[in-house]
Parts: structure tokens; sequence; C-alpha cells
């Protein structure tokens, strides 16, 4: 910021009394700043043109559990034995939740 060195110079008093009335400023500018916005209406400013995908249809082709797969019993996840933990009370559980 640019200082104007020939510029008379405000006594404490002056910046004082100043700063209480930016401040009365400030408070009532903020207040009327305050906007009441729909949550509905801000989801349409922030859609993205083109990410309307209601029309699309997925397909996606579902497998069924393979002989070396299983199905953990806390995350229900189907994991390759490889990923297998342990068991606990005749229940599989994978290493992500061991």
């Amino acid at each position: 910021m640019a200082t104007d060195y020939d510029a008379p110079r405000k006594t404490d008093d002056d910046l004082a009394e100043e700063s209480l009335e930016e401040l009365k400023a400030r408070r009532n500018d903020s207040a009327a700043a305050v906007v009441d916005v729909d949550e509905a209406d801000l989801a349409e400013i922030l859609e993205l043109p083109g990410a309307d995908l209601s029309g699309e249809s997925l397909t996606v082709q579902v497998l069924p559990r393979q002989a070396d797969e299983f199905t953990c019993s806390r995350c229900f996840l189907v994991c390759h034995r490889s990923q297998l933990a342990g068991e606990r009370a005749g229940a599989l559980i994978c290493r992500e939740c061991a």
C-alpha cells in the first residue's frame, strides 16, 4: 500500500473516532449483506452444464461370488481369499476389518 508522506498526520483521538465510525458502518453493511438463500436455488447455481444424467441408464454386469472369494461378515464386501484375515464364530473377516 502506498503512503502519502505529504498528507497531514492524524492524532490518536482522530484515529479512534474514525475507527469507531468505520466499525459502525461495517456492522450496518454486514447486516444488509446477509441474504436468505434457498438450498434448491443454490444447487441450481452450482449444477454443472451437461451434468443431467437422468435420461441415462447404466448397465453393469453382476457376477455371482466366485469359488476363490468370500463375503466379509463386517463390511459385507466380496473379497478375494488372499484378503481373508481370519474367522470368528464361523464368520469370515477381511484384512480391512480385522
